[in-house]
């Protein structure tokens, strides 16, 4: 099938926001209608005989009216507050238990380590993991507003029944999620569905409690009103389920198609077919049902495959038949599946099929032929035919490599130490001095104040920095998205005095290396007040952002020159795309502070998700013009991707 690329699926999900306001709006309007129809079978003898349209102008139908659109929207909004603590508050919601980075479970670190090849090779920083230890069933799913603050919650099946090539396939179908901008539009879809099925919840009280009352107080003068709550209570009740059968309705809209595109993804994204096939086939056999959780219908569309039992299940269903998806992922593939289980094959020889492409193979365990060097070693410019744009949002076969050979070079203590909250923050610290004389190292950190957590741990960084010099500073973001878990877990006070305390480092000789801009600037972006923040689209041009536009390249044509006159015709070139005739051109910048510098970046955010791959190509034409890519470019070419919400993997070019 055809697969749209990273920034089309961007402007895809933000569409299905706007598809979902409005069948949630129709949603309300219909339950209203409803609601007032009974109403006015119950008061038609009050009103005098009003017509229903007359009626709903009446005071009796204005009233109801407000009343059932004030109850939807309340339960909206309750739910929406609720969720306001991101993915790790759904996550609680279902009862799912963290992993524990550090865990000696055998199958939970497989997991662990499956995600953690994932994130680097398409960086992203490694989601939080969490496991519903009471779920048998082979399910999964990605709940967050934003990359930087994602959790991915497994049930007990998958991560005990799944081989390692099948339960790859679902983690990477559930990066797709993350990466495509679809955990967005789940979470508030959770919060919607409160508000339409709020009506039926209140039917159901109802109903019990006019059956309660009748049977404490038996024969009374009262017992024509408990009728008439009896009554009242199966009408809303009945109308509830009208609620969720819209609330199944929009499920179903927004995600269908969603998740073909997420298989399609986790196919791209592995290079083995067989794996998620395999892993649909097992959910095919013995089920994903979540039945431990009584929200399990509620996040039926979040979920790798149906995690709540229904009825008219081809037309409410939030995924495509397993059947289908199966044979979606490569024709064929369900008859081979077939036979294999009527071979009665042992378990690990089950879904072993054809050989998998080197990438595949290389995210299974076999060994990994590409350097490890992010960077794909200082080669030629990119093709024409392959754009920097074009690598966002996705896992290439250099980058799996590379995740594969870095996990596997950093010692054991490193990257343990990675998985807490003091090692993740002397980290951090020993990124800004690990490339200083001893003394040097001494001085800054006792700029730092003492803190029990915060402050400078040297037992810590004795540990940490050795292994950083052996490790080169290309793999300086990489590390720190290993460690993006564990500085998650900060408060909010301690988020802000971790990002005070690298500020003070930086600024410690008067000057800030590019590194050091990138470092403050993925803290302040993943860490800050507004982490969780989506920025929404606030420009359809290029014409409002090119003063940042002026600023971010200038920056970037300097970095990739070895002089003014070659930098000022670089940036001439880069900006040609941007700019309309000669009134537009500006010479470049001099110099751009910190401060400019992500003023720039925070508005490029708000470009319009199909404006972006033109930033991102020229950028890219700034740091390959001379042919090679250093490590100073790379994480220049990391920082500007990160601030503007495109996950960039090691660089292939």
């Amino acid at each position: 099938m055809a697969h749209p690329g990273f920034f089309q699926r961007q402007a895809h999900a933000r569409r299905n926001t706007s598809l979902l306001v409005f069948l949630f709006l129709t949603a309300v309007a219909l339950i209203t209608l409803a609601v007032c129809l009974v109403g006015y079978l119950v008061t038609r003898s009050e009103s005098s005989g009003l017509a229903f349209h007359n009626w709903l102008l009446s005071s009796h139908g204005l009233l109801t009216a407000a009343t059932v659109v004030g109850l939807i929207v309340l339960g909206s909004l309750l739910r929406w507050v609720d969720l306001a603590g991101g993915g790790s508050r759904v996550a609680k919601m279902v009862g799912a238990r963290p992993i524990d980075p550090d865990t000696r479970d055998a199958d939970e670190r497989k997991l662990r380590n499956i995600v953690e090849e994932m994130s680097i090779a398409s960086g992203v920083p490694v989601p939080e993991l969490y496991v519903m230890d009471q779920e048998t069933g082979i399910n999964a799913f990605v709940a967050g507003y934003t990359p930087g603050e994602a959790v991915m919650v497994v049930t007990h099946g998958a991560v005990t029944q799944l081989t390692r090539d099948e339960l790859q396939g679902v983690v990477a179908h559930e990066f797709s999620h993350i990466l495509n901008g679809d955990m967005r539009l789940n979470v508030r879809l959770i919060a919607l569905l409160a508000g339409i099925l709020m009506i039926g919840q209140i039917g159901g009280f109802l109903l019990r409690a006019s059956f309660y009352r009748g049977h404490r107080v038996g024969r009374s003068r009262d017992g024509r009103a408990q009728a008439a709550m009896g009554i009242i209570g199966v009408a809303l009740f009945v109308i509830g389920y009208v609620g969720v059968f819209f609330g199944r309705l929009i499920q179903a809209a927004v995600s269908r198609q969603r998740e073909m595109l997420a298989d399609a993804s986790s196919v791209q994204f592995t290079r083995n077919p067989e794996g998620i096939a395999g892993a649909l086939f097992k959910i095919g056999l013995k089920g994903g049902y979540l039945d431990t959780t009584s929200h399990a219908s509620d996040m039926n569309h979040m979920c790798f495959g149906e995690s709540a039992r229904m009825k008219f299940t081809s037309l409410l269903a939030s995924h495509p038949p397993v059947e289908e998806r199966i044979n979606a992922i490569q024709p064929g593939m369900l008859a081979r599946l077939r036979s294999r289980l009527r071979d009665t094959e042992p378990g690990n020889r089950l879904y072993s099929g054809p050989a998998p492409s080197a990438g595949a193979a290389a995210f299974a365990g076999g060994q990994p032929r590409a350097s490890t060097s992010p960077l794909a070693s200082s080669l030629s410019p990119p093709t024409n035919t392959r754009k920097f744009s074009d690598q966002v949002g996705t896992v290439n076969r250099r980058s799996e490599d590379f995740a594969l050979q870095f996990l596997e070079r950093l010692p054991a203590t490193f990257r343990n130490l990675l998985y807490t909250r003091a090692g993740a923050i002397q980290l951090c610290y020993g990124l800004l001095i690990s490339e200083l004389p001893r003394q040097q190292q001494t001085e800054r950190l006792g700029l730092l104040p003492d803190h029990p957590v915060l402050g400078s741990q040297p037992d810590l960084l004795d540990k940490l920095l050795p292994a950083l010099k052996t490790i080169g500073e290309g793999v300086r973001f990489p590390a720190l998205e290993l460690a993006m878990p564990a500085l998650r877990k900060l408060d909010p006070e301690e988020r802000e005095l971790l990002i005070t305390n690298v500020q003070k480092l930086v600024a410690a000789d008067n000057r800030v290396t590019l590194f050091e801009l990138a470092l403050t600037s993925f803290l302040s972006r993943h860490l800050g007040d507004e982490a969780e923040r989506v920025v929404p689209v606030r420009y359809k041009s290029y014409r409002p952002v090119l003063p940042a536009l002026q600023r971010v390249l200038s920056l970037l044509a300097r970095a990739g020159t070895e002089n003014q006159d070659e930098a000022e015709v670089l940036y001439q070139e880069a900006m040609a795309g941007f700019v309309d005739g000669r009134s537009d051109k500006a010479p470049t910048l001099e110099k751009v502070t910190m401060r400019q510098l992500r003023e720039a970046l925070t508005a490029l955010n708000g470009l319009s998700p199909l404006l972006k791959p033109a930033v991102i190509d020229a950028c890219g034409y700034c740091i390959t013009r001379d042919g090679r890519v250093d490590a100073r470019e790379y994480e220049l070419m990391r920082l500007v991707a990160d601030q503007i919400d495109c996950p960039m993997p090691p660089l292939s070019v």
